[in-house]
């Protein structure tokens, strides 16, 4: 060891013994920091901003966390990894609202009695079995305040061109019985570009009215410039979409459509549908799109002609992507943004099982699509708005062989 690093050492020493709470404040941030940049560089098998042959993995900017301690609160910087998720467990997974949520839910549904073989496991486990209506209260008023700020807010950063339109159902305790009840979600594209989750409600069912109550809704917190509206072909939706977001394009999705011709299709023959209309989507202009789908939906029809009407019915609908830039297809032409965020909702719910009232749902899916959103606002921009790009991706993505896809020749023609 150096003299230099020996009178560092000794100072470092001096200023701990005669630190005051900012000093050991500070040491505590600085070695959070460096713990956590540890573990990322660990996770990539590089260091960070070194270039390495064995690197698996790269940062992608940092997302925002506060930190109680004894010492006071620390403003932490989390690493983000381009590829996956870091959260340091060790540290902040306890004190994530959608943990806080959940355990509220399940301390609420455990009072209210809603008790399950799963449900008197988890209770055990976490050690709440003894846990009073008066807790349980408090610990809902704090999240509540905070999902219904949420939920409620202005849209004002809009126009919002695009906005997915989905909803998925959970097991509610309603009266008396256990009802599956409906969970709508709407997300959209503001001004800058970024993804921002527009709002969520719990309803009976999927009907015109329900989706027009919450369309009313959003509308009337200030959701305005729709251009285009993606969502699958539920009636009532569509009708609702036609009433509140007029001069609004309308496009069906394309994978929901895509299993719509499939279900319909002898099961031998259902790889080579699919390949045929993924094909559509590989094309890279409108007019080529046009062209291609008129040639998938003949050949389909000529020897499945079950799906004539369909095909012709949905042309429109699931081609309306090709009237927006290019470089946005990929994004709008499906649902599949909203599919996965059903899919998280369903694995956080799954803990629950059986929610004991709606205002747990709220509760629960809205803490996560409050975090989904703050992610969302930190993180990459979703899409640019300012230009119409370069496509993503090449149709060759969507190209098979005939060898590839039995008794199926190549119907794809040069770009």
């Amino acid at each position: 060891m150096t003299r230099e690093n020996i009178a560092v050492l000794e100072t470092l020493r001096k200023k701990i013994d005669e630190a005051d709470g900012d000093l050991l404040r500070g040491l505590m941030h600085e070695t959070i920091q460096l713990l956590m940049s540890a573990e990322v560089d660990g996770l990539c098998r590089a260091e960070y901003g070194k270039r390495s042959e064995v690197r698996v993995n790269s940062r992608n900017g940092y997302r925002d966390r506060a930190l109680d301690t004894r010492l006071g609160t620390l403003d932490l910087k989390v690493p983000k990894l381009r590829s996956g998720s870091y959260y340091p467990a060790w540290l902040l997974e306890p004190r994530k609202r959608s943990e806080k949520a959940l355990m509220q839910v399940v301390c609420e549904a455990w009072v209210e009695g809603v008790s399950t073989r799963k449900m008197d496991r988890l209770v055990k486990t976490l050690g709440i079995a003894g846990i009073g209506r008066s807790t349980v209260s408090e610990m809902a008023k704090s999240l509540d305040d905070r999902v219904h700020a949420f939920l409620s807010r202005p849209l004002d950063r809009g126009p919002y061109r695009y906005v997915w339109l989905d909803g998925t159902y959970l097991k509610c305790r309603e009266s008396g019985s256990v009802e599956s009840v409906s969970v709508v979600i709407a997300t959209g594209v503001n001004r800058d570009g970024y993804r921002d989750l527009l709002g969520m409600d719990v309803f009976t069912m999927e009907s015109e009215t329900s989706w027009t109550e919450f369309i009313r809704g959003l509308v009337e917190r200030g959701l305005s410039g729709v251009d285009l509206v993606i969502s699958d072909a539920h009636p009532g939706l569509k009708a609702a979409i036609a009433r509140l977001l007029p001069g609004s394009a309308w496009n069906r999705c394309y994978t929901h459509f895509t299993r719509n011709v499939i279900d319909k299709v002898p099961k031998k023959g259902q790889e080579k549908a699919a390949w045929m209309l993924r094909s559509v989507a590989g094309q890279l202009g409108a007019e080529a799109a046009q062209e291609q789908y008129d040639r998938v939906a003949d050949r389909l029809s000529g020897e499945y002609p079950q799906l004539t009407d369909l095909l012709d019915e949905a042309r429109e609908e699931v081609l309306a992507y090709t009237h927006f830039p290019l470089a946005h297809w990929r994004k709008i032409r499906t649902n599949n943004p909203m599919e996965n965020l059903n899919s998280q909702i369903k694995r956080r719910s799954r803990v629950v099982g059986i929610f004991p009232n709606r205002e747990s749902i709220v509760r629960l899916v809205g803490t996560l699509l409050l975090e989904q959103n703050e992610d969302w606002m930190t993180g990459r921009r979703y899409m640019r708005l300012d230009s119409s790009g370069e496509a993503s991706g090449s149709p060759d993505e969507y190209l098979v062989s005939a060898d590839q896809v039995p008794g199926c020749e190549t119907i794809l023609t040069p770009h």
